[in-house]
C-alpha cells in the first residue's frame, strides 16, 4: 500500500537523485523518516568523495544514526529512489531500519538480483514508489553518459 507519505518522501529522495545527477554522481538519493521528520539524507558522492561507500543510503542512514545516537533505526523508513544494492542492503539489515521504500527496481544490481535473504526478516518492504520519475532520471543520467563517452 501507498500511503501520500510516501510519494511526499519519495519526492525529497527525488531532489537530492537531482542533486547527484548535477555534480556527475548516478542519480539516487535517500531520505530517512522517523515519526514524520527527516533524520537523515543522502545522495550518491562516490566520485566526489573518491569512496566506494558514499552511497545516498549509507549516508542516510549514517546522518539518522548519528541524529538518533543510535546504531538501530527500527522504528524508521528510508526512501531512496532505486533499489538498494546488496552493500546498502546489508547496512539497512544491520541498522534494522523498520520500512524500506523504493522508487524504481534495479535488475543488475539491486540486492533482490542476488539473494532477498539480505533484507532484515523483520523489515517491511513498498515498491514503485513514483517508479517512473526515479527510473527516467537513471535512464536520463546514462544516456547522457553514454553521449559524452561517444564525443
Amino acid at each position: 500500500m501507498i500511503l501520500s507519505d510516501d510519494n511526499q518522501y519519495m519526492r525529497l529522495a527525488l531532489e537530492l537523485a537531482k542533486e547527484a545527477f548535477k555534480e556527475g554522481e548516478i542519480p539516487v538519493g535517500a531520505v530517512v523518516v522517523a515519526d514524520g521528520k527527516v533524520i537523515g539524507k543522502g545522495y550518491n558522492q562516490t566520485e566526489k568523495l573518491n569512496d566506494p561507500t558514499a552511497h545516498a543510503e549509507m549516508l542516510a542512514i549514517t546522518a539518522a544514526t548519528n541524529y538518533l545516537g543510535s546504531r538501530h533505526l527500527q522504528n524508521c523508513t528510508l526512501y531512496v529512489t532505486i533499489e538498494p544494492c546488496a552493500m546498502c542492503a546489508g547496512a539497512i539489515f544491520w541498522a534494522q531500519i523498520g520500512r524500506i521504500v523504493y522508487g524504481a527496481s534495479d535488475e543488475k544490481r539491486g540486492f533482490n538480483a542476488y539473494s532477498s535473504k539480505l533484507a532484515h526478516p523483520k523489515a517491511k518492504y513498498t515498491t514503485g514508489v513514483l517508479e517512473e520519475e526515479c527510473h527516467q532520471l537513471i535512464m536520463d543520467f546514462f544516456k547522457q553518459l553514454r553521449l559524452k563517452r561517444k564525443k
